[in-house]
Order: C-alpha cells, then structure tokens, then sequence
C-alpha cells in the first residue's frame, strides 16, 4: 500500500512540474509578444532596390528635396495623419518660382504616391457619389476623420483633427476635400506618380 502511495505521489509531483513549465513558457511568449520596441513584420515585396537608387519616399521630412519629373521641390512642411489603424503623409512641396504642391504619401499596401494642386476657386463640395469637375467625372472612394501632427511650414497647429472626402477617376487622377480643425473645406486635385517619377535628395541634419 506504502509503495502504491508513493507511486501516485511522484507521479502527481510530475504532473505538477510538467504544467508550470508548459505555464512558464505561455507566459513568456505572451510576454515577447507584448514587448515594446519590437519590430513589425516587413512589406516581402517591398522595393528596396528603388528605395536605394532614389530615396524612400516613407522617410521623407522638412528640408529634404524632391524631384518630380524633372522640377525640384523643397520640402516646406511635414503632415502625419492617422485614421485607426492607418497612417499616412502629406508634404507641402515649394520649388525655385513659389509654385507650391502637396505629396502624398501612402501605402494601400502598395506605396501610391500622389502630386496635389490646390483649387482655392472651386464650389464644388463633397458627399455625391459622383462630382463633375474641370472636365472630369470622379467617382467617390473614401471618407474619413483622422488625427494629425506637423512639422515644419505648413500653415496648421502643430496637432488637431483632419475630414476628408476622397474621390477617383480614370487614369490615375484624384479630386480630394479636407477639412482641418472647424475650417471649410478644402478642395485640391491629384495625379498619381509613378516610383520612376521621384527622386528624394535627403538633406543633412544640422544639430
């Protein structure tokens, strides 16, 4: 009887060994998980050759330069907006004769990066499925509010809110309406660009 007693207490001694070791190492996944610091999985696909040869466009900030099809701009100012999850920016672009621009930058997951004008002049607002504007119909893709921090010139509060209004048509063109803060809005069409089409020329910072 003694021997059986003692057999049933080694092997629940084991048992009992055997599960705080299975809960050590629960606990120590969940806890690697929950690191902070640790890195996201990366894009597989993504081009680094061209991130390389011509700038990444992801890493792109105040005072860098950027060529667009062959006319040079200096970054003025810097917005990051983030919707959720989502995150993306905007430049304001300024080139050697005060004409300014806005690019946007954005993974969707592909990176898609688009060449804003501004039109202070239009009426046309945002909410139809479809607008007609300056020739063009455009389709309704996305709307949305997001958060928003700048750096630099770009005319904004260091941080607030953003309203957006996205629409599309054929061929790569956009027609965007946004509103910052309780300001109207504002309307600003788009054309995207090819990666070819941009050269960064990351500048130097001065400490």
């Amino acid at each position: 009887m003694s021997e059986s007693v003692a057999y049933l207490l080694t092997a629940v001694g084991c048992l009992v060994g055997v599960a705080g070791v299975v809960i050590a190492l629960v606990a120590l996944a969940r806890a690697q998980r929950r690191a902070p610091g640790r890195p996201a999985p990366g894009d597989p696909l993504r081009d680094r050759d061209a991130d390389a040869l011509r700038g990444d466009p992801r890493r792109l900030k105040p005072g860098d330069i950027v060529e667009i099809r062959q006319v040079s701009y200096a970054v003025r100012g810097s917005i990051r907006l983030v919707e959720g999850g989502w995150s993306w920016a905007e430049h304001l672009l300024d080139d050697a004769h005060d004409v300014r621009r806005w690019l946007s930058v954005e993974e969707d997951p592909e990176l898609e990066l688009v060449l804003w004008e501004a039109e202070p002049g239009a009426t046309v607002t945002p909410g139809a499925p479809t607008l007609d504007f300056a020739g063009r119909r455009y389709t309704w893709d996305e709307s949305g509010q997001a958060r928003y921090t700048a750096v630099g010139t770009t005319g904004l509060d260091p941080s607030g809110t953003m309203r957006y209004h996205d629409y599309q048509a054929p061929g790569g063109a956009r027609l965007s309406f946004e509103a910052y803060g309780e300001a109207g809005w504002e309307v600003a069409r788009g054309e995207r660009l090819h990666r070819t089409e941009v050269m960064i020329y990351p500048q130097a910072e001065v400490d």
